[in-house]
């Protein structure tokens, strides 16, 4: 079965950091180009950075440029976001996806999607 494992998520102060995982089962990411995406309630899913085959990172999102970063290791089958500097509004439910040879912000481009993990950001 091919699927996408997001952890990490949780509660966390203001000012705090979080590390998102996205382990992959049932395929290797190797030739996958690898997003993270997140939906706040109301609001629509939002592209935040992808990560390319090469490791070349792409930022979609202007909200989280300078805090958030995107990395994988492919001996571990696994592509992580580091989240710095956590703000309130950047609560929502976070989404790794991959797609077959390339990356974009666009939600369509994408093959596989996890099941998302919460991330609250508050006091």
């Amino acid at each position: 079965q091919l699927q996408l494992v997001e952890s990490g998520g949780g509660l966390v102060q203001p000012g705090g950091s979080l590390r998102l995982s996205c382990a992959a089962s049932g395929f290797t990411l190797d030739s996958y180009g690898v997003g993270w995406f997140r939906q706040a309630p109301g609001k629509t899913r939002e592209g935040l950075l992808c990560i390319s085959r090469s490791g070349g990172s792409t930022n979609y999102a202007d909200s989280v440029k300078g805090r958030f970063t995107i990395s994988r290791d492919n001996a571990k089958n696994t592509v992580y976001l580091q989240m710095n500097s956590l703000k309130p509004e950047d609560t929502a439910i976070y989404y790794c996806a991959a797609a077959w040879l390339r990356c974009s912000g666009s939600a369509g481009m994408y093959d596989y999607w996890g099941q998302g993990t919460q991330v609250t950001v508050s006091s």
